[in-house]
């Protein structure tokens, strides 16, 4: 069964609506919404309540009714009882809290194989230095000190390693175990800049995006501008957008078709347009010089080059990311924070099956479940400029 979205979440109509594993966002006719946890417990059915859905988030309601199904299968009593006078909590290791906190979220993933790497790679890059440590002592400088021997040997890997840190440290937070939420902000100052990987297209991590795309999304608009937000927000290949005409798109149904002989596999690609890419087009639309010409072009006969979005990226950003680097951060955002299935996410990328056995059976497109997706993604780019307008 698939879970929930964040999308889902915000605009779920008045009923209950399951997550899966006995929780429920329960939305009422005045609009309220709060999360229920459903079990069976000494025989009989009973719900839970966690809290609000307006300050308890989709990942937050999982985790606490995974530690209370943990609790109530031991024989546990979960409902809140009187504080006992001089009782001290115990605070797990940080290796334990990550354990928890893995155990917590790994349901949602679908690839196997980061189900085992994001466990792995803390054991070996992290839990040596101070796995033993309470999870509420540590410190960016702790953390700093454990990424440094591998900060510039492996650095996507280290970037992704500092990434969980902060989702266990965030996890051990909502569990009542570090009082504060964490600050990893300035562990990256302490650490030396990662020269380019010539091996890999250099990725703006997620994090930084929504506030890269405000920048491009504000007055006064480009083909440009336009062009590379629109990249963004469709996790496209630059050369794509770049050389996309207007009859490739289906404004009324929302749909970008772009023929076999622009794709890398040369099979064409259906690409499902969210809101936020329609306002794009639908301004382009009226400074069209042909119904027929570039749609991302100043005068409509020639595409935009290359190095004029490279360079936008660059300017805004401060930084060597690069254009085509935008797919890594739309991957990287879709394992690490979503429940979508690296099938959906591969089929938006456009990847081509290493299995060719697998890709012959898998013949869906997953259209609507890549819509969704999509729409998410949007709202994620989205969030400054929501706080902007």
């Amino acid at each position: 069964m698939v879970g929930l979205s964040a999308l889902q979440v915000k605009n779920a109509k008045p009923g209950r609506h399951s997550d899966g594993h006995g929780l429920y966002l329960v939305v009422r006719e005045g609009g309220s919404r709060s999360w229920v946890l459903r079990v069976q417990a000494n025989g009989k059915r009973q719900d839970f309540g966690i809290g609000s859905a307006k300050s308890v988030s989709l990942a937050t309601a999982r985790a606490k009714a995974w530690e209370m199904r943990t609790r109530l299968e031991a024989g546990e009593e979960v409902r809140p009882k009187p504080p006992t006078p001089n009782a001290v909590a115990t605070i797990p290791s940080f290796a334990e809290a990550t354990r928890a906190c893995h155990t917590a979220i790994k349901s949602g993933w679908r690839n196997k194989q980061h189900r085992e790497t994001w466990l792995t790679s803390l054991e070996i890059h992290v839990f040596p230095h101070f796995g033993e440590s309470p999870v509420d002592q540590v410190t960016s400088l702790m953390v700093r000190d454990a990424l440094h021997p591998i900060w510039l040997k492996i650095p996507e890997t280290a970037r992704r390693i500092l990434q969980r840190i902060g989702t266990v440290l965030d996890f051990a937070h909502i569990q009542g175990w570090c009082e504060h939420e964490a600050a990893l902000r300035s562990v990256r100052k302490g650490l030396p800049r990662q020269p380019p990987d010539d091996n890999h297209f250099a990725a703006m991590p997620y994090e930084q995006l929504p506030a890269f795309a405000a920048k491009l999304a504000k007055p006064p608009h480009s083909a440009g501008r336009d062009a590379l937000l629109f990249v963004i927000l469709n996790a496209s290949r630059c050369g794509e957008v770049r050389h996309a005409t207007w009859p490739e798109f289906d404004l009324e149904k929302a749909l970008w078709t772009i023929p076999a002989a622009r794709m890398k596999m040369r099979k064409a690609h259906v690409v499902p347009l969210a809101p936020a890419s329609m306002e794009i087009l639908k301004r382009r639309w009226p400074l069209r010089h042909s119904d027929t010409g570039y749609a991302f072009s100043s005068h409509g006969k020639r595409p935009l080059a290359d190095m004029t979005l490279l360079k936008l990226v660059r300017t805004h950003s401060g930084q060597k990311f690069t254009t085509h680097g935008f797919r890594s951060t739309f991957t990287d955002w879709a394992a690490e924070t979503t429940d979508h299935p690296k099938e959906v996410v591969d089929k938006a990328l456009a990847h081509q099956l290493a299995d060719r056995v697998e890709a012959a059976y898998r013949r869906t497109d997953f259209l609507e479940r890549r819509r969704q997706l999509m729409l998410d993604w949007a709202e994620f780019v989205g969030k400054s400029l929501e706080r902007r307008q």
